[in-house]
Order: C-alpha cells, then structure tokens, then sequence
C-alpha cells in the first residue's frame, strides 16, 4: 500500500477508529507481555535469559511470544494454545463426522466449532502452563546452564495462581484477537503473531550492529530484503481456474451465465507445513534437553539437530515440510466437494465434464501445482538458515521460514484490507 493510501485510510473517519483501536490492542498485547507473572523472580530470569541467548533453540521457543515465555509474563503462553487448538479442530473436521457436518452448517456450525476451539486453547494452556512451571521451579531444567531459583515460593497456593494468571492471559489474548478481527483491521490471531514476530527484530538488529559491525548488518538487511521480496512474489501468485455458470430460470427470473474462476495459490498450504516441520524437528532436541541424556543418540541429535541448522537438519527439515505441505492441501481442498458444489448451482469448467471428470480434474491440477509449491516452502525455510549462517548471524537472528511467511502473508492481507474498505468508500462516494 502506498503512502498516499496510507494517509487516506487515516483521514477516512472509520478506518481512521479501526486502525487506532488494533493499535491500542497491540499496545497492551505488548505490555502484558514484559509484566511478569506473581511469584516469578524477574531479576533471576533475566539473569538467565542472559545465560541463553545465543541458543537459537530458545530463540525458536521464544519468536511466537515476542521473548513473553523466557520472562514467564503474563501473556507468556502467548497465542499459540489457540493456534494448536485451531489446528486440531481442522485436522478432527476431517475425521470426525459431528464436525464435518458442523462444517457443512455454515455460519452456525463455524460459530460452534469457533466455541469449540475456545474451550480446547483453554484446556491446552492449562496443560502448557502446568508444564512449564513444574520446569522452572527446578534451577537448570528450564534454562540449561543456569541454576538461579526463577520461583522462590513454591507452595500448592502460588503455583495455582501462576497457572490461573498464564490461562487467564491466554483467554484474554484469544478475545483481544477476535476483537481486532470483528472492530479492527486484519485477522485479529494473525496481527498478534505478527506483532510477537517484529517485536524482536530491533534487539536483533542492534545485537548484529553491535558484535558485527555496519558491513555484515548491511549484507543481513540485504539478504531479508532479497527473501522477502522473493517470498512476496511467490505468495502472490495463483492458478486461475475458469468457471462458467449455466443460465437457469427462477420463478420469472433468469440466473447464471456469469463467468468467474477457482483461485488456486502455488501455496495453498500457507505456514502450516513449515510450524509442523519445525516443531516436529524441535521435539528431539526438547527430549534431550529435558532428560539430559548423554547417550549416543542424545549427542548426535544434540550435534546435528539442536543447532538449528547444518546439513543433516536442513534435509529433515526440507524433506518434512514438502510431505506436510501435501498432506495438509489434500485435507484443506476436497476436488470432490469442490466439484459436487459446481455441478449443483450449474457451474462447469470449460471443455471438462461436470461431475466426476471436473473433480479429477482439480486434483490433477492442484497436485502440479503442490509441487512447486511445496519446493518453495521448504526452499524458503531452509534459505535463511544458509544464508545468515554464511554471514555468521544465524544465532542472533532468528529470520526464518516461518517468520518470513508469516509477515508477509499478514502484512498482504492487511493490506489488502485497507485498501478493500478505501476503494468500498470511493465506490460509494461516486455513486452518490
């Protein structure tokens, strides 16, 4: 969006409220999430996240809470209990017929599955909460190598309250996101990972100026631009499927006989095969740093897999992300459903038999096109990791896949917004 563009949605008067009001929300996100929870010692955590920074496994724990989970903040748990509840809502719909035909309701059904999700991020951030705590009240096992004592009192009483204020900072996060989607502007669950993201940018940036000079902070900025320049392009891009619809007669109405297309993204995945591929990767590495074995297997993963980068984790990395990027489209876009819906409201695509053949012709369609897409998801993840690490900043900037993705696809779709809502304003205007 342009400046002048940016300059009309603040004179537009509603736009202008919108706007203000995300932006008060992302400024108390912001601020629950450097005030610490009851009973934490702040000067012992921050005396080990002094102890941990150069870790990028830490790093990577850390970039969706915007640094909130190290400090044990309110806001600690971040939105992630809602982003793994949502996820496994969508992955039940596929299994379970009570959600599918939930699914199929419309705007009811998505009402309950959406309450359904609430009541699972709840559940989870008890579970998440219970379990980070019961690591921090031993000195060493949430911070290796540092053995301050972060809870001083450990009484049943005070454990329960840090439980209740980290889910309660949880549920209040999950409203504040839906609060910026229904009167702001943007996904409201989107904006907040966003802000948790570029919100640890500067401290890496000046953490790179500092220890590495203006040449090499110069070639990083270079090489952020380069990818997300890359990655934007990419993102935009999409196979177009024509769409013609039959002309019907309604009681004394003619319908149809419009033409439209079926937008299909070289990425239709978006993030999600990136945060399961990294999460899955991050869970040997968490075994290991919790069991504290130093067995065989344990060093070898601790070598190849706890750095976050290197040969062995980049191929796992490339490998799992391309399977789940198939895996997560085939359960996302059903060519049949697609298809039984086209041939229902008189819809057909030119030269392709409604029906069957159209069905089987999206799949073959979308199966092409998963390829690249699935190449360029993990091509993108694992980019960063070669190219920061030749410039030697990959531990003090954490700048990869998932983040890329993540910022870009949220700063195009607000974007896109605004400039919806601009245009929706002129339109009217001129009319009248």
């Amino acid at each position: 969006m342009h400046i002048s563009a940016f300059g009309a949605a603040l004179r537009t008067p509603d736009l202008r409220k919108k706007i203000f009001f995300t932006l008060a929300l992302l400024a108390l996100y912001r601020l629950g999430s450097v005030v610490p929870t009851p009973g934490v010692d702040y000067s012992a955590i921050q005396r080990c996240i002094d102890v941990v920074q150069d870790n990028s496994v830490y790093a990577l724990i850390n970039l969706f809470s915007g640094g909130a989970l190290l400090q044990l903040s309110v806001f600690a748990l971040g939105i992630m209990p809602y982003i793994t509840a949502s996820i496994i809502l969508q992955l039940l719909t596929v299994v379970i017929p009570r959600l599918e035909t939930l699914k199929a309701d419309g705007q009811a059904g998505q009402a309950k599955i959406t309450q359904y999700t609430r009541y699972v991020t709840i559940g989870l951030a008890i579970l998440q909460s219970t379990a980070i705590l019961s690591l921090a009240r031993t000195p060493g096992a949430l911070f290796s190598g540092c053995n301050e004592q972060i809870i001083p009192n450990q009484s049943v009483w005070v454990i329960l309250v840090m439980i209740t204020v980290m889910t309660a900072g949880t549920a209040v996060i999950m409203w504040f996101g839906e609060l910026i989607t229904e009167r702001g502007v943007g996904n409201g669950m989107s904006v907040l990972i966003f802000t948790s993201i570029i919100a640890t940018i500067p401290a890496q940036f000046a953490s790179i100026w500092g220890s590495r000079g203006p040449f090499t902070f110069s070639l990083t900025l270079l090489v952020g631009l380069a990818i997300v320049a890359f990655v934007v392009f990419v993102e935009q891009a999409q196979r177009r499927i024509p769409v013609q619809y039959a002309k019907r007669m309604v009681g004394r109405r003619m319908y149809g006989g419009t033409s439209t297309y079926i937008p299909l993204k070289v990425n239709m995945a978006g993030v999600i095969p990136v945060i399961f591929a990294s999460s899955l990767l991050f869970l040997p590495t968490l075994i290991v740093q919790l069991t504290g074995s130093q067995s065989e297997w344990a060093v070898w993963v601790s070598t190849n897999l706890g750095t976050g980068s290197g040969m062995y984790y980049s191929l796992f990395y490339f490998a799992l992300i391309v399977f789940f990027c198939y895996f997560y489209v085939s359960i996302t876009f059903n060519p049949v459903e697609v298809a039984d819906n086209m041939k229902k409201y008189g819809g057909f695509i030119p030269g392709i038999r409604a029906g069957r053949p159209t069905a089987e012709y999206l799949d073959y369609v979308l199966t092409r096109l998963t390829a690249p897409g699935s190449l360029y998801l993990g091509a993108i993840a694992v980019m960063p990791l070669f190219a920061f690490g030749f410039l030697g900043v990959s531990n003090q900037f954490v700048f990869g896949g998932t983040s890329l993705l993540i910022m870009v696809g949220v700063g195009l779709d607000t974007v896109k917004q605004i400039e919806a809502q601009l245009q929706q304003r002129n339109y009217e205007g001129f009319l009248r």
